[in-house]
Protein backbone atom coordinates (compact mmCIF):
# COMPACT_ATOMS: atom_id res chain seq x y z
CA UNK A 1 0.00 0.00 0.00
CA UNK A 2 1.77 3.90 -1.14
CA UNK A 3 0.67 6.47 1.17
CA UNK A 4 1.09 10.12 0.29
CA UNK A 5 1.08 13.35 2.23
CA UNK A 6 -1.72 14.89 0.76
CA UNK A 7 -0.96 19.08 1.25
CA UNK A 8 -4.61 19.60 1.05
CA UNK A 9 -6.03 17.41 3.41
CA UNK A 10 -2.67 17.53 5.67
CA UNK A 11 -2.43 13.94 6.17
CA UNK A 12 -0.83 10.57 4.61
CA UNK A 13 -3.36 8.60 2.99
CA UNK A 14 -3.73 5.96 0.69
CA UNK A 15 -2.81 6.60 -2.99
CA UNK A 16 -5.60 5.28 -5.02
CA UNK A 17 -5.41 6.21 -8.44
CA UNK A 18 -8.60 7.45 -10.75
CA UNK A 19 -7.86 4.69 -13.45
CA UNK A 20 -6.78 0.96 -12.05
CA UNK A 21 -2.80 0.99 -12.50
CA UNK A 22 -2.36 4.21 -14.09
CA UNK A 23 -1.56 7.70 -12.24
CA UNK A 24 -1.31 10.71 -13.69
CA UNK A 25 1.24 13.52 -12.53
CA UNK A 26 0.94 17.56 -13.31
CA UNK A 27 3.85 19.06 -12.19
CA UNK A 28 4.26 22.68 -12.15
CA UNK A 29 7.58 23.56 -14.62
CA UNK A 30 9.46 26.42 -14.98
CA UNK A 31 9.35 29.88 -15.92
CA UNK A 32 12.10 30.13 -18.57
CA UNK A 33 14.00 33.35 -18.48
CA UNK A 34 17.11 32.51 -16.66
CA UNK A 35 19.28 29.54 -16.29
CA UNK A 36 17.78 26.81 -13.49
CA UNK A 37 19.56 26.85 -10.52
CA UNK A 38 19.88 23.51 -7.96
CA UNK A 39 16.48 24.29 -6.55
CA UNK A 40 14.43 23.61 -9.39
CA UNK A 41 16.51 20.51 -10.12
CA UNK A 42 15.03 19.45 -6.89
CA UNK A 43 11.73 18.69 -7.77
CA UNK A 44 13.01 17.63 -11.20
CA UNK A 45 14.53 14.90 -9.56
CA UNK A 46 12.28 13.72 -7.26
CA UNK A 47 9.02 13.39 -9.65
CA UNK A 48 11.31 11.30 -12.09
CA UNK A 49 11.93 8.85 -8.98
CA UNK A 50 8.65 8.74 -7.59
CA UNK A 51 7.56 8.11 -11.77
CA UNK A 52 9.90 5.11 -11.70
CA UNK A 53 8.94 3.80 -8.30
CA UNK A 54 5.81 4.08 -9.35
CA UNK A 55 6.27 2.74 -12.60
CA UNK A 56 8.49 -0.54 -11.00
CA UNK A 57 4.92 -1.28 -8.76
CA UNK A 58 3.14 -1.96 -12.17
CA UNK A 59 1.60 1.93 -12.89
CA UNK A 60 1.27 3.39 -16.45
CA UNK A 61 2.03 7.03 -15.60
CA UNK A 62 1.42 9.88 -17.28
CA UNK A 63 3.98 13.02 -16.16
CA UNK A 64 3.47 16.67 -17.32
CA UNK A 65 5.29 19.51 -16.62
CA UNK A 66 4.29 22.91 -18.28
CA UNK A 67 6.32 25.29 -19.38
CA UNK A 68 5.58 29.36 -18.79
CA UNK A 69 7.03 30.52 -21.83
CA UNK A 70 5.24 34.35 -21.73
CA UNK A 71 5.76 36.61 -18.33
CA UNK A 72 6.80 39.82 -17.28
CA UNK A 73 10.18 38.55 -16.45
CA UNK A 74 10.39 37.10 -19.74
CA UNK A 75 9.72 40.03 -21.26
CA UNK A 76 11.70 42.53 -19.04
CA UNK A 77 15.03 40.29 -20.16
CA UNK A 78 14.37 40.08 -23.61
CA UNK A 79 13.61 43.80 -24.25
CA UNK A 80 16.82 44.42 -22.44
CA UNK A 81 18.93 42.41 -24.91
CA UNK A 82 16.64 43.90 -28.10
CA UNK A 83 14.95 40.76 -28.48
CA UNK A 84 12.10 39.36 -28.79
CA UNK A 85 9.85 37.49 -26.00
CA UNK A 86 9.62 34.32 -27.87
CA UNK A 87 13.22 33.93 -28.85
CA UNK A 88 14.66 34.81 -25.04
CA UNK A 89 12.16 32.12 -24.18
CA UNK A 90 13.17 29.64 -26.50
CA UNK A 91 16.96 29.78 -25.92
CA UNK A 92 15.88 29.10 -22.26
CA UNK A 93 13.50 26.31 -23.05
CA UNK A 94 16.73 25.26 -24.88
CA UNK A 95 19.09 25.47 -21.79
CA UNK A 96 16.29 23.83 -19.45
CA UNK A 97 16.38 20.61 -21.26
CA UNK A 98 20.13 20.56 -21.96
CA UNK A 99 20.24 20.57 -17.81
CA UNK A 100 18.27 17.85 -17.57
CA UNK A 101 19.76 15.63 -19.94
CA UNK A 102 23.05 16.63 -18.44
CA UNK A 103 21.26 15.21 -14.78
CA UNK A 104 19.92 12.24 -16.61
CA UNK A 105 16.60 12.43 -16.46
CA UNK A 106 14.13 11.22 -18.71
CA UNK A 107 12.01 13.95 -20.51
CA UNK A 108 8.19 13.98 -19.39
CA UNK A 109 5.38 12.60 -21.53
CA UNK A 110 3.87 15.85 -22.33
CA UNK A 111 5.12 19.60 -21.69
CA UNK A 112 2.97 21.97 -22.73
CA UNK A 113 3.54 25.72 -23.06
CA UNK A 114 1.58 28.24 -22.50
CA UNK A 115 1.40 30.23 -25.43
CA UNK A 116 0.01 26.95 -27.19
CA UNK A 117 -2.80 26.85 -25.02
CA UNK A 118 -4.24 30.29 -24.91
CA UNK A 119 -8.05 29.46 -26.25
CA UNK A 120 -8.36 26.96 -23.90
CA UNK A 121 -7.45 29.38 -20.96
CA UNK A 122 -9.62 31.99 -22.65
CA UNK A 123 -12.19 29.11 -22.67
CA UNK A 124 -12.03 28.78 -19.04
CA UNK A 125 -12.02 32.54 -18.48
CA UNK A 126 -15.30 32.75 -20.17
CA UNK A 127 -16.98 29.72 -18.04
CA UNK A 128 -15.45 31.43 -14.98
CA UNK A 129 -17.39 34.74 -16.08
CA UNK A 130 -20.39 33.51 -16.98
CA UNK A 131 -20.62 31.87 -13.59
CA UNK A 132 -20.11 35.38 -12.10
CA UNK A 133 -17.01 33.94 -10.61
CA UNK A 134 -14.68 36.51 -12.92
CA UNK A 135 -15.43 39.76 -14.66
CA UNK A 136 -13.94 42.11 -16.47
CA UNK A 137 -12.00 45.28 -14.45
CA UNK A 138 -11.85 49.05 -14.74
CA UNK A 139 -8.43 48.79 -15.78
CA UNK A 140 -9.53 46.00 -18.48
CA UNK A 141 -8.05 42.87 -16.92
CA UNK A 142 -10.20 40.13 -15.88
CA UNK A 143 -9.80 38.67 -12.48
CA UNK A 144 -11.40 36.16 -10.67
CA UNK A 145 -13.26 37.19 -7.70
CA UNK A 146 -12.23 35.60 -4.27
CA UNK A 147 -15.09 35.81 -2.41
CA UNK A 148 -17.17 34.11 -4.75
CA UNK A 149 -15.46 30.80 -4.35
CA UNK A 150 -16.41 30.06 -0.55
CA UNK A 151 -13.88 27.30 -0.26
CA UNK A 152 -10.41 29.78 -0.94
CA UNK A 153 -7.92 28.84 1.06
CA UNK A 154 -8.37 25.26 1.92
CA UNK A 155 -4.98 24.25 0.33
CA UNK A 156 -3.14 26.85 2.61
CA UNK A 157 -5.27 26.71 5.25
CA UNK A 158 -5.73 30.46 5.66
CA UNK A 159 -8.88 32.33 6.29
CA UNK A 160 -10.01 35.16 3.33
CA UNK A 161 -10.45 37.85 6.15
CA UNK A 162 -6.96 37.70 7.69
CA UNK A 163 -5.78 37.82 4.00
CA UNK A 164 -7.85 40.77 3.56
CA UNK A 165 -6.78 42.54 6.35
CA UNK A 166 -3.02 41.69 5.35
CA UNK A 167 -3.89 43.79 1.82
CA UNK A 168 -3.25 47.10 1.08
CA UNK A 169 -5.95 49.86 -0.17
CA UNK A 170 -3.54 51.17 -3.04
CA UNK A 171 -2.74 47.99 -4.67
CA UNK A 172 -6.00 47.17 -6.06
CA UNK A 173 -5.08 48.23 -9.58
CA UNK A 174 -9.18 48.48 -10.52
CA UNK A 175 -10.13 45.24 -8.78
CA UNK A 176 -13.11 44.98 -6.60
CA UNK A 177 -11.63 43.30 -4.04
CA UNK A 178 -7.55 43.62 -3.34
CA UNK A 179 -7.46 39.39 -2.84
CA UNK A 180 -9.08 38.94 -6.25
CA UNK A 181 -6.22 37.77 -8.90
CA UNK A 182 -5.48 38.38 -12.35
CA UNK A 183 -6.81 35.35 -15.59
CA UNK A 184 -6.58 38.19 -18.70
CA UNK A 185 -3.36 41.24 -18.30
CA UNK A 186 -4.33 44.02 -20.40
CA UNK A 187 -1.99 44.31 -23.36
CA UNK A 188 0.64 47.60 -22.14
CA UNK A 189 2.36 49.01 -24.97
CA UNK A 190 5.78 47.11 -26.64
CA UNK A 191 4.55 43.91 -24.89
CA UNK A 192 3.57 40.46 -27.16
CA UNK A 193 -0.44 40.37 -27.21
CA UNK A 194 -2.82 38.10 -28.34
CA UNK A 195 -6.83 38.76 -29.20
CA UNK A 196 -9.50 37.85 -26.79
CA UNK A 197 -13.19 38.32 -26.05
CA UNK A 198 -11.92 41.33 -23.62
CA UNK A 199 -9.18 43.11 -25.52
CA UNK A 200 -5.87 42.57 -26.97
CA UNK A 201 -3.87 41.12 -23.80
CA UNK A 202 -1.72 37.74 -22.12
CA UNK A 203 -2.76 34.87 -19.51
CA UNK A 204 -2.46 35.69 -16.17
CA UNK A 205 -0.03 33.05 -14.38
CA UNK A 206 -2.23 31.08 -12.29
CA UNK A 207 -4.58 30.36 -14.95
CA UNK A 208 -2.14 28.63 -17.10
CA UNK A 209 -1.99 25.59 -14.97
CA UNK A 210 -5.36 24.98 -15.39
CA UNK A 211 -6.41 24.75 -18.50
CA UNK A 212 -2.58 22.82 -19.50
CA UNK A 213 -3.72 20.23 -16.55
CA UNK A 214 -7.53 19.93 -17.33
CA UNK A 215 -7.13 19.83 -21.62
CA UNK A 216 -3.66 17.50 -20.78
CA UNK A 217 -5.15 14.98 -18.44
CA UNK A 218 -8.61 15.93 -17.50
CA UNK A 219 -10.32 16.66 -13.93
CA UNK A 220 -10.02 15.23 -11.63
CA UNK A 221 -6.88 13.67 -12.12
CA UNK A 222 -4.18 12.03 -9.44
CA UNK A 223 -1.05 14.39 -8.38
CA UNK A 224 -0.59 18.05 -8.79
CA UNK A 225 2.65 18.69 -7.61
CA UNK A 226 5.47 21.64 -7.02
CA UNK A 227 7.55 23.35 -4.90
CA UNK A 228 6.65 24.71 -1.47
CA UNK A 229 6.63 28.24 -2.58
CA UNK A 230 3.78 27.59 -5.35
CA UNK A 231 1.51 26.33 -2.72
CA UNK A 232 0.03 29.90 -2.24
CA UNK A 233 -0.91 31.79 -3.74
CA UNK A 234 -0.54 30.45 -7.20
CA UNK A 235 -1.62 26.33 -6.57
CA UNK A 236 -4.59 28.05 -3.93
CA UNK A 237 -5.40 29.71 -7.07
CA UNK A 238 -5.03 27.28 -9.68
CA UNK A 239 -7.70 25.09 -7.22
CA UNK A 240 -9.98 27.88 -7.13
CA UNK A 241 -10.72 28.95 -10.53
CA UNK A 242 -10.78 25.20 -11.59
CA UNK A 243 -12.99 23.68 -9.20
CA UNK A 244 -14.96 27.18 -9.94
CA UNK A 245 -15.18 25.78 -13.12
CA UNK A 246 -15.89 22.40 -13.46
CA UNK A 247 -17.46 22.00 -10.15
CA UNK A 248 -15.88 18.45 -8.80
CA UNK A 249 -11.79 17.86 -7.62
CA UNK A 250 -9.69 19.34 -9.10
CA UNK A 251 -6.58 17.04 -8.38
CA UNK A 252 -6.23 14.03 -5.49
CA UNK A 253 -3.50 14.68 -4.00
CA UNK A 254 -1.28 17.79 -3.82
CA UNK A 255 2.42 17.17 -3.09
CA UNK A 256 4.79 19.71 -2.64
CA UNK A 257 8.44 19.56 -2.40
CA UNK A 258 10.56 21.12 0.15
CA UNK A 259 12.91 24.50 -0.97
CA UNK A 260 16.44 24.02 -1.30
CA UNK A 261 18.05 27.12 1.28
CA UNK A 262 21.33 28.63 1.56
CA UNK A 263 21.85 28.99 5.06
CA UNK A 264 17.76 30.09 6.62
CA UNK A 265 17.25 31.59 3.18
CA UNK A 266 15.26 29.94 -0.05
CA UNK A 267 17.57 29.85 -3.21
CA UNK A 268 16.24 31.91 -5.20
CA UNK A 269 17.17 34.45 -8.25
CA UNK A 270 15.58 37.28 -6.73
CA UNK A 271 18.02 37.09 -3.99
CA UNK A 272 20.74 36.17 -5.86
CA UNK A 273 22.08 33.33 -3.71
CA UNK A 274 21.61 30.64 -6.08
CA UNK A 275 23.86 28.10 -7.96
CA UNK A 276 22.98 26.99 -11.65
CA UNK A 277 22.48 23.07 -12.33
CA UNK A 278 25.18 23.32 -14.87
CA UNK A 279 27.59 25.15 -12.05
CA UNK A 280 27.48 22.27 -10.70
CA UNK A 281 27.71 19.22 -13.47
CA UNK A 282 31.18 20.94 -14.48
CA UNK A 283 32.42 20.02 -10.77
CA UNK A 284 29.96 16.56 -10.14
CA UNK A 285 28.86 13.44 -11.73
CA UNK A 286 25.09 14.19 -12.28
CA UNK A 287 24.58 10.70 -9.94
CA UNK A 288 26.25 13.29 -6.88
CA UNK A 289 23.72 15.55 -7.43
CA UNK A 290 20.96 13.56 -7.81
CA UNK A 291 21.70 11.49 -4.47
CA UNK A 292 22.03 14.65 -2.45
CA UNK A 293 18.71 16.10 -3.84
CA UNK A 294 17.14 12.55 -2.67
CA UNK A 295 19.12 12.46 0.56
CA UNK A 296 16.70 14.34 2.69
CA UNK A 297 12.89 13.65 2.98
CA UNK A 298 11.22 15.86 -0.29
CA UNK A 299 9.01 17.72 2.15
CA UNK A 300 11.59 18.57 3.94
CA UNK A 301 13.83 21.80 3.25
CA UNK A 302 17.34 20.96 2.47
CA UNK A 303 20.66 22.81 2.78
CA UNK A 304 22.99 23.38 0.15
CA UNK A 305 26.39 23.40 0.37
CA UNK A 306 29.66 22.42 -1.47
CA UNK A 307 30.63 20.17 2.22
CA UNK A 308 27.04 18.38 1.75
CA UNK A 309 27.43 17.69 -2.04
CA UNK A 310 30.60 16.45 -1.06
CA UNK A 311 29.15 14.23 1.34
CA UNK A 312 26.84 12.74 -1.22
CA UNK A 313 29.86 11.79 -3.18
CA UNK A 314 31.50 9.72 -0.15
CA UNK A 315 28.03 8.30 0.15
CA UNK A 316 27.57 7.15 -3.43
CA UNK A 317 31.37 6.32 -3.73
CA UNK A 318 30.85 3.67 -0.46
CA UNK A 319 27.76 2.43 -2.57
CA UNK A 320 29.45 1.76 -5.55
CA UNK A 321 33.01 0.28 -4.04
CA UNK A 322 30.52 -2.45 -2.60
CA UNK A 323 29.38 -3.69 -6.01
CA UNK A 324 32.59 -2.95 -7.70
CA UNK A 325 34.11 -6.38 -9.53
CA UNK A 326 31.02 -8.19 -8.86
CA UNK A 327 29.27 -9.02 -11.84
CA UNK A 328 25.62 -8.74 -11.95
CA UNK A 329 23.18 -11.81 -11.43
CA UNK A 330 19.51 -12.83 -12.03
CA UNK A 331 17.66 -12.14 -8.95
CA UNK A 332 14.54 -13.60 -9.83
CA UNK A 333 14.14 -15.97 -7.12
CA UNK A 334 15.11 -14.30 -4.12
CA UNK A 335 15.84 -16.40 -0.49
CA UNK A 336 14.32 -15.16 2.29
CA UNK A 337 17.08 -12.76 3.69
CA UNK A 338 17.15 -10.71 0.20
CA UNK A 339 13.05 -10.51 0.24
CA UNK A 340 13.48 -8.89 3.46
CA UNK A 341 15.69 -6.24 2.38
CA UNK A 342 13.26 -5.62 -0.85
CA UNK A 343 10.64 -5.16 0.95
CA UNK A 344 12.30 -2.89 3.37
CA UNK A 345 13.35 -0.44 0.22
CA UNK A 346 10.07 -1.10 -0.95
CA UNK A 347 7.97 -0.25 2.06
CA UNK A 348 10.59 3.39 2.77
CA UNK A 349 9.14 4.41 -1.25
CA UNK A 350 5.65 3.57 -0.15
CA UNK A 351 5.75 5.31 2.90
CA UNK A 352 5.33 8.97 1.42
CA UNK A 353 8.19 8.15 -0.97
CA UNK A 354 10.73 8.54 2.34
CA UNK A 355 13.90 8.14 0.16
CA UNK A 356 16.59 8.94 3.68
CA UNK A 357 15.01 5.67 5.29
CA UNK A 358 14.88 3.85 1.54
CA UNK A 359 19.53 4.68 1.21
CA UNK A 360 19.93 3.34 5.01
CA UNK A 361 18.33 -0.09 2.86
CA UNK A 362 21.01 0.00 0.16
CA UNK A 363 23.96 0.79 2.74
CA UNK A 364 22.54 -2.13 4.69
CA UNK A 365 22.96 -4.18 1.42
CA UNK A 366 26.18 -2.68 0.77
CA UNK A 367 27.59 -3.38 3.95
CA UNK A 368 26.25 -7.28 3.61
CA UNK A 369 27.85 -6.69 0.29
CA UNK A 370 31.30 -6.03 1.89
CA UNK A 371 31.04 -8.99 4.77
CA UNK A 372 29.73 -11.81 1.73
CA UNK A 373 33.19 -10.79 -0.33
CA UNK A 374 35.53 -10.75 2.98
CA UNK A 375 34.44 -13.83 3.62
CA UNK A 376 34.52 -15.26 0.35
CA UNK A 377 31.38 -15.74 -0.34
CA UNK A 378 31.28 -14.42 -3.85
CA UNK A 379 27.87 -15.81 -5.33
CA UNK A 380 26.21 -14.29 -2.19
CA UNK A 381 28.24 -11.44 -2.39
CA UNK A 382 26.88 -10.76 -6.08
CA UNK A 383 23.44 -11.73 -5.94
CA UNK A 384 23.12 -9.27 -2.63
CA UNK A 385 25.09 -6.66 -5.25
CA UNK A 386 22.59 -7.27 -7.77
CA UNK A 387 19.70 -6.37 -5.56
CA UNK A 388 21.53 -3.62 -4.28
CA UNK A 389 21.95 -2.20 -8.02
CA UNK A 390 18.70 -2.95 -9.17
CA UNK A 391 17.00 -1.12 -6.35
CA UNK A 392 19.42 1.84 -6.37
CA UNK A 393 18.28 2.19 -10.16
CA UNK A 394 14.88 3.07 -9.04
CA UNK A 395 16.20 6.26 -7.54
CA UNK A 396 18.35 6.84 -10.47
CA UNK A 397 21.68 5.49 -8.95
CA UNK A 398 23.97 3.01 -9.11
CA UNK A 399 23.58 3.29 -13.21
CA UNK A 400 27.48 4.17 -13.96
CA UNK A 401 30.38 1.32 -14.85
CA UNK A 402 32.07 1.33 -11.11
CA UNK A 403 35.54 1.82 -12.55
CA UNK A 404 34.47 4.71 -14.35
CA UNK A 405 32.44 6.61 -11.35
CA UNK A 406 35.02 5.79 -8.93
CA UNK A 407 37.86 7.08 -11.20
CA UNK A 408 36.04 11.05 -11.01
CA UNK A 409 38.33 12.99 -9.31
CA UNK A 410 41.89 11.12 -10.27
CA UNK A 411 42.51 13.99 -13.35
CA UNK A 412 45.48 15.45 -11.14
CA UNK A 413 46.60 12.24 -10.12
CA UNK A 414 49.79 10.59 -11.35
CA UNK A 415 47.89 7.22 -12.37
CA UNK A 416 50.84 5.15 -13.46
CA UNK A 417 52.72 6.13 -10.23
CA UNK A 418 50.19 4.95 -7.87
CA UNK A 419 49.98 1.25 -10.05
CA UNK A 420 53.53 0.85 -9.47
CA UNK A 421 53.26 1.55 -6.10
CA UNK A 422 50.21 -0.74 -5.35
CA UNK A 423 51.73 -3.48 -7.40
CA UNK A 424 55.07 -3.19 -5.77
CA UNK A 425 52.98 -3.32 -1.99
CA UNK A 426 51.18 -6.48 -3.29
CA UNK A 427 54.29 -8.04 -3.76
CA UNK A 428 56.06 -7.35 -0.20
CA UNK A 429 52.73 -8.66 0.93
CA UNK A 430 53.36 -11.91 -0.82
CA UNK A 431 56.71 -11.64 0.05
CA UNK A 432 55.43 -11.05 3.86
CA UNK A 433 57.25 -8.01 4.06
CA UNK A 434 55.11 -6.65 6.49
CA UNK A 435 57.48 -3.34 7.09
CA UNK A 436 57.85 -2.21 3.61
CA UNK A 437 54.17 -3.20 2.68
CA UNK A 438 52.89 -0.52 5.62
CA UNK A 439 55.46 2.13 4.72
CA UNK A 440 53.90 1.95 0.80
CA UNK A 441 50.56 2.17 2.19
CA UNK A 442 51.17 5.36 3.78
CA UNK A 443 53.10 6.70 0.89
CA UNK A 444 49.63 6.35 -1.04
CA UNK A 445 48.11 7.59 2.01
CA UNK A 446 49.83 10.84 1.25
CA UNK A 447 49.06 10.72 -2.20
CA UNK A 448 45.17 10.48 -1.36
CA UNK A 449 44.96 7.10 -2.45
CA UNK A 450 43.03 4.24 0.00
CA UNK A 451 44.65 0.53 -0.56
CA UNK A 452 42.24 -1.94 -0.66
CA UNK A 453 43.60 -5.95 -0.73
CA UNK A 454 41.23 -7.37 -2.39
CA UNK A 455 41.56 -10.39 -4.93
CA UNK A 456 39.14 -8.27 -7.17
CA UNK A 457 39.37 -4.67 -8.44
CA UNK A 458 42.37 -3.11 -9.10
CA UNK A 459 43.41 -2.55 -5.16
CA UNK A 460 43.22 0.93 -4.32
CA UNK A 461 40.75 3.52 -4.22
CA UNK A 462 40.31 7.59 -3.79
CA UNK A 463 40.24 8.53 0.27
CA UNK A 464 37.02 10.57 1.58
Amino acid sequence: MIEIYNSLTQEKQPFKTIEPNKASIYYCGMTVYDYCHIGHARGWVVFEAFRRFLENQGYEVTMVRNITDIDDKIIKRANENNETAAVWAQRFIDVMHEDERGLGLRPCDQEPRATEYLQQMMNLIADLISKDIAYQADNGDVCFSVRAYPKYGELSNRDVDALRAGVRKEVEEGKRDPLDFVLWKKAKPGEPSWPSPWGEGRPGWHIECSAMASSLLGTPFDIHGGGLDLKFPHHENEIAQSQAACEHDFAHYWMHIGLVQVGSEKMSKSLNNFVTIRELLKKYDAEILRYFLMSAHYRSPLTFTEEQVEQSHIGLKRLYQSIQGLEEVAITDLNEELQSHEKRFIDALSDDFNTPLAFSVLFDLARLVNRLRDEKQIDEAKLHASLLKSCAKTLGLLTEDPEVFLQQGEEDLDLEAIDKLVKKRRQAREDKDWALADQLRDELLVMGVVCEDKADGRGWRLAD
